[in-house]
């Protein structure tokens, strides 16, 4: 699934794209998807409105139009968004084609159709569209109090609760695994066990992490592409995640692989030592 990075890559491959034109068809597609899509939406707040704004939530892209309503895509496991030449021809699982003013439509293709797509109409309030979203990890309220305050008391593997959206949005099982190797923090570490140096540094790590991966223009491990259809070689420099049995970069250990949450979750053993809820913190710094 796409993560933070790679939606915020797709964003930005979007925009200048998008900012400006206006929609002048929309086409749907057949198949069903995750969510209905939003043919009547559509028809009220989309077709032949100006966009306005192309913008990040968390995992989604957010397209304003000047009807005050919103285009709000997730891609799933397997969405792409590209742009394509009018009267090109149309793949299988292209689910919504999106006609711009000047001749290009854009498509959103999903194989795995875990992806959305929906319409915020002008009365609605995002927020409750969006659900309770934590913040983002660029914004200032993703800081050491906030996150220890959220943990208090709590005994949820560190990792599981860094990829909780109710914590902090768009902070997937690729990036997570690469923090907490970086904070020298174990997986499945109970959050109430960790201090102010802990939170400090996943904060810090967080940033550098996911602001590299976008640099890099993403992480591809199977089928991600960006909007021009490009993928993303982040995961040259991967350090555990993908890794198991191979060498650590830090002390030559083999990185091992743990499940938590029905995820694979990387580290390494030596670099990231286990811990228990309520014992005094050891770690190899």
């Amino acid at each position: 699934m796409p993560e933070l990075p790679e939606v915020e890559v797709i964003c930005r491959g979007l925009e200048p794209n998008l900012l400006g034109r206006t929609i002048a068809k929309v086409f749907f597609g057949q198949q069903k998807m995750r969510l209905p899509l939003p043919t009547k939406e559509t028809a009220l707040w989309v077709t032949g409105r100006k966009i306005i704004g192309v913008r990040r939530r968390a995992k989604y892209i957010l397209v304003d139009l000047e009807s005050s309503a919103t285009l709000l895509i997730h891609l799933g496991m397997t969405g792409r968004l590209n742009f394509f030449p009018v009267g090109s021809g149309v793949a299988k699982h292209d689910h919504a084609r999106w006609l711009l003013d000047n001749g290009l439509e854009l498509r959103f293709n999903d194989t795995r159709r875990f992806g959305s797509i929906q319409v915020i109409g002008p009365a609605q309030d995002q927020a409750k569209v969006l659900g309770d979203l934590g913040p983002d990890p660029f914004w200032p309220e993703f800081n050491a109090d906030y996150l220890a305050a959220r943990a208090k008391g709590r005994s949820v593997p560190v990792k599981t609760f860094l990829m909780d959206n109710r914590v902090v949005t768009g902070i997937g099982n690729i990036y997570a695994s690469e923090i907490l190797f970086s904070s020298h923090l174990n997986p499945t570490t109970p959050v109430g066990n960790l201090n102010t140096r802990d939170w400090l540094e996943i904060v810090a790590n967080s940033k550098i992490i996911l602001s590299e991966a976008i640099a890099c223009g993403g992480t591809t491990i199977s089928d991600y592409v960006n909007s021009r259809g490009e993928k993303g070689y982040f995961q040259t420099k991967l350090r555990v995640y993908g890794r198991v049995g191979e060498p650590c970069p830090t002390c030559g250990g083999a990185i091992s692989q743990v499940r938590l949450g029905g995820r694979a979750s990387f580290y390494c053993p030596a670099c990231q030592p286990a811990q228990l809820l309520g014992k005094s913190l050891k770690k190899k710094r």
